[in-house]
């Protein structure tokens, strides 16, 4: 049986976008954007992990749940697997869904396509992947590309290897890893608790700290990639995309 938990890991010392997860769309600030699809899907409870009290009061102003956790922990993984700890300290839950705060215009039916994925117990974490659709995409760094096979008619594949180059080689499909995850709860408190591995740091790809450890990834076919917010000219598309849908 699957219990969901959804995380959304957020805080404002962003790179390259500082303070975006408050950055306003269409009248809302992008977290509670993100916080509010994934309540839309129905899930189970969703609590918004904070780096920031400012987080933590935009996401409790419009009516959710935030925790506010350590500002120096190292990666999204860690500040969700803190805020489970937190939230739900018998561990009555034992799927932790990662999704990440700067998708504003996610799905909320891709958050349960990562839930059916666990209700296999082969995997230890689910992920999602869409089509690779152009030549930039499959060139660019920035998107990471996952090598897996769907043959036939199966709903979901076992993840080999993420790379920020274009992989398989030869022809047919690649797929754009979608940086959403379904934890089961062990395999999250495993991974958390072991040092970055060597392909991690050469890809800077911590999902290969996963694989790496032998643990199973599986993936699921989604139509398209959400789209993400990471900088000035990604936050006017998000605004243009949300306010249109809106008026």
């Amino acid at each position: 049986m699957v219990s969901p938990l959804v995380v959304i890991p957020a805080r404002l010392a962003s790179t390259r976008l500082p303070g975006k997860p408050l950055a306003d769309i269409a009248g809302l600030p992008m977290i509670v954007h993100v916080l509010n699809a994934a309540l839309a899907a129905a899930i189970g409870p969703v609590v918004v992990a904070a780096a920031d009290q400012a987080i933590c009061d935009a996401v409790t102003r419009a009516g959710g749940m935030a925790v506010l956790t350590d500002p120096d922990l190292p990666s999204g993984s860690d500040r969700v697997w803190q805020a489970a700890c937190r939230i739900d300290p018998a561990g009555t839950h034992d799927l932790i869904v990662n999704l990440q705060g700067d998708l504003p215009t996610f799905r909320p039916q891709d958050l349960r396509a990562v839930v059916d994925i666990m209700r296999e117990d082969r995997f230890d974490i689910g992920t999602l992947v869409a089509p690779v659709t152009s030549e930039a995409e499959k060139n660019a760094a920035s998107v990471v590309k996952v090598a897996c096979d769907f043959s036939g008619a199966q709903a979901h594949a076992p993840a080999l290897y993420f790379s920020r180059q274009s992989i398989p080689w030869g022809d047919g499909p690649l797929w754009h890893h979608v940086g959403v995850y379904g934890w089961r709860r062990a395999a999250l408190a495993q991974f958390v608790g072991m040092a970055p591995s060597g392909l991690e740091k050469r890809e800077n790809l911590e999902q290969l700290r996963a694989l790496e450890s032998g643990m199973r990834i599986g993936c699921t076919r989604i139509q398209a990639a959400p789209f993400g917010v990471d900088t000035p000219d990604d936050l006017e598309r998000a605004r243009s995309i949300l306010g249109a849908a809106n008026r």
